[in-house]
């Protein structure tokens, strides 16, 4: 049992990108055309996320000309190149297959608005004089 662990985690990538359901993402994904390789860039809603370690997968949904196209892409294939996420989402459930049926502004997902931090002031550390003693 060791071994296939030892296996699996060689196989793992180590800096995988932080996203999650809800994210819009844009997926940097190479393809392989004859002797030629290039990245193509799939863009679209995180609605679902599957297994664990090395075989998680992630499905992607974008709308392609009024046509709604989901594609599964493996998280640590050497295919994917990174994963980019452009607008973080608010979302409350963990699988989003309820968008397929949604048309318009109803497919939209609430963006997750992050707590500004307070700007940190600049107070110039307070000097003391030494006590004298009289």
């Amino acid at each position: 049992m060791n071994e296939i662990r030892a296996i699996e985690a060689s196989q793992m990538k180590p800096e995988v990108d932080d996203f999650k359901i809800g994210d819009t993402v844009k997926v940097h994904f190479k393809i392989v055309e004859g002797k030629n390789e290039r990245i193509q860039i799939y863009e679209g809603l995180v609605i679902a996320m599957k297994n664990s370690r090395v075989g998680k997968t992630f499905m992607v949904r974008k709308n392609s000309y009024g046509v709604g196209v989901e594609r599964v892409f493996p998280l640590h294939s050497p295919r994917v190149a990174r994963v980019e996420v452009t607008r973080p989402g608010k979302v409350r459930r963990a699988k989003l297959y309820y968008i397929r049926d949604k048309i318009g502004k109803a497919a939209k997902i609430k963006e997750l608005v992050g707590k500004k931090k307070p700007p940190k002031a600049a107070v110039p550390p307070v000097e003391t004089a030494p006590a004298s003693e009289d």
